[in-house]
């Protein structure tokens, strides 16, 4: 399942960061019509409905490259495929910012719990630059 987190890359765990780069590279190759697999996942929504899709996923790609590099990591920058430009900001409610931040912080607590206790004390919780928080409850792409 295709996680493409509304946080901020910081807040991930290098086991999460590194799956967050994955899957938005999956992301990019499913807005590209790269693969036949994932093209109706509910997460690709507002990529979709931003007017430049494939430069809004590369700017989201871009910021978690930025958050690797900044921890040492060695990602492909060639594998974002192409100029990176400015991009209209994608809204995103409070309401899924709080949902994620519960859901990050379950998945934290099973496998990195000392990353956990870390992300538990950061208020206000910072998104990811591509995004701009509006008020709201959980985006509906979020309810199974």
């Amino acid at each position: 399942m295709i996680r493409l987190w509304s946080l901020h890359p910081s807040l991930l765990d290098p086991k999460g960061l590194v799956a967050l780069w994955r899957e938005g590279l999956l992301a990019k190759a499913v807005l590209e019509g790269r693969t036949r697999g994932y093209r109706h996942h509910p997460q690709l929504v507002r990529f979709r409905a931003h007017d430049e899709p494939l430069s809004a996923v590369r700017a989201y790609l871009a910021a978690v490259l930025e958050e690797a590099q900044r921890r040492g990591y060695r990602f492909d920058a060639a594998k974002i495929g192409g100029e990176v430009k400015p991009v209209e900001v994608i809204g995103v409610t409070e309401g899924q910012i709080r949902y994620e931040r519960q859901h990050l912080l379950a998945k934290l607590a099973r496998r990195a719990p000392d990353w956990h206790a870390r992300v538990r004390r950061i208020h206000p919780v910072p998104v990811h630059p591509l995004f701009r928080v509006l008020p709201g409850d959980v985006e509906p792409w979020e309810i199974r």
